[in-house]
């Protein structure tokens, strides 16, 4: 599981880190650089100041003239010997040394004027060479390269020091400031933990952070969905046992009736009642079914099937029906080719229409079916010739439960047009109904024609 506070702190410690490491490293280039600047400017200084005084003192470089170098500005005292290390010789153009200071080596420290890096008796010394023509001297002014390096280093480690602190305080910092930051997140997380699974009011956003209210809205949204669903499912729930409870004591009173029966014609009268309430309770639990899977439709891996086939089918499963009403079908497909994965959703709407039309239809009449695909369109069409929808019932026809004032079957669930509705919209159809010419009732579902 991804924490995005582990997530978030990780990602902020490594920032900081790396923009921490290239701080450290850059002040530690700087520092190095400027505190050998800062030497060599002393080195310079010494050897002309030297040579500035032995010139006010006649031009004449005594044995104690080199000594004059202690007389330069000393570092600032840091308790490890650096204030006073510099060395000091005074070389005449002739090649003779002329003066050096206590503890310089007995080699000439340089060789060219100016900065020069040389080893001398074991030792690489860092020296600046003052050329004055004039008096026909060379001024050397060294230090010992082991000494400047431990100074550079010891001013270098005092930075990092003080650096190396910052370090964990920056962590620290970081971690309350995520801790802070995701603090609603965990309100909200404690708020919803502690409902009811019957709460689903909204939450409240008057208080929440800009960041958190898409996701409240979100989660409002889902509670208000949630909570219609709920609804519907108790009106169905309702109105399935009322549906159901009238046939069922219906089959019960005709079951008595037959039990009791004085003669063979009553007997035989409640059997067919029977018989007729069982066909209508079977009917209810089917529809029932459909509209569950309907409403409850995934995307499936169903096979592609026909068009024209499924709808042979479900035809073929009325024919009884039809025979039975007097009523003919006549299936027009023109042979239309068109596959359908949505096979389970479009079959029982093309049935829940035909049994309709059926059902609606008077003795003698014949209900068509037909598939046509016109561009980017399919439509298939189911007509009939029975008394049609009132224009007073054709908003509702497709809420569920709902009967109108000219049922087909007198006693129909009003569960077959919503089945209808519910199936087109899962496969992103349309469903219309519309009066037709010459009465009756047009039915045509439309789907898209790309392969679903």
């Amino acid at each position: 599981m991804i924490s995005i506070r582990r997530r978030l702190l990780t990602i902020l410690l490594l920032a900081t880190g790396a923009i921490w490491l290239s701080a450290v490293i850059w002040i530690q280039h700087s520092t190095r650089t400027e505190v050998g600047h800062v030497l060599d400017r002393r080195l310079q200084e010494s050897a002309q100041m030297v040579a500035s005084l032995i010139r006010r003192g006649g031009g004449i470089a005594g044995p104690e003239a080199a000594a004059l170098a202690e007389a330069a500005p000393a570092l600032a005292e840091t308790g490890r010997g650096f204030a006073r290390q510099l060395i000091c010789q005074v070389w005449g153009f002739d090649g003779q040394l002329k003066s050096q200071s206590d503890g310089a080596p007995a080699g000439q420290l340089a060789r060219q004027e100016g900065f020069s890096e040389r080893e001398v008796d074991g030792e690489v010394w860092r020296v600046y060479t003052h050329v004055d023509r004039d008096l026909g001297i060379r001024v050397m002014v060294g230090d010992a390269r082991s000494m400047r390096d431990r100074l550079v280093h010891g001013v270098a480690m005092g930075l990092l020091a003080p650096a190396m602190l910052v370090l964990p305080l920056l962590a620290a910092l970081i971690w309350l400031a995520v801790r802070s930051g995701l603090a609603p997140l965990d309100r909200l997380a404690q708020a919803l933990s502690r409902r009811p699974a019957t709460d689903l009011s909204p939450l409240g956003e008057t208080r929440a952070p800009t960041e958190l209210r898409p996701m409240i809205e979100a989660l409002n949204g889902l509670f208000h969905r949630v909570e219609g669903l709920r609804e519907r499912e108790r009106s169905f729930t309702a109105f399935a046992a009322h549906e159901l409870k009238t046939p069922l004591a219906g089959l019960k009173t005709q079951a008595q009736v037959a039990t009791l029966a004085p003669d063979a014609a009553t007997r035989d009268r409640a059997l067919a009642q029977i018989a007729q309430g069982v066909d209508r309770t079977d009917r209810m639990v089917r529809q029932l079914l459909d509209m569950t899977a309907a409403e409850n439709a995934v995307d499936g891996t169903a096979p592609a099937e026909d068009g024209a086939r499924i709808l042979a089918d479900v035809a073929g499963e009325l024919a009884g029906l039809a025979q039975a009403r007097g009523v003919a079908l006549r299936l027009e497909t023109g042979g239309t080719e068109w596959c359908s994965t949505q096979g389970p959703l479009l079959a029982p709407a093309l049935r829940n229409l035909l049994e309709n039309a059926i059902l609606a239809s008077p003795k003698g009449a014949s209900v068509e079916a037909r598939l046509t695909r016109e561009g980017e369109r399919v439509r298939f069409s189911v007509l009939d010739r029975g008394p049609g929808i009132a224009e007073t019932d054709r908003p509702h026809v497709t809420e569920r439960f709902y009967r109108g004032a000219a049922s087909p079957s007198g006693g129909g669930s009003g569960l077959g047009l919503a089945i209808v509705a519910a199936a087109v919209q899962a496969m992103g159809g349309e469903l219309r109904l519309s009066p037709r010419k010459g009465g009756g009732e047009q039915a045509e579902i439309i789907l898209p024609a790309a392969p679903a």
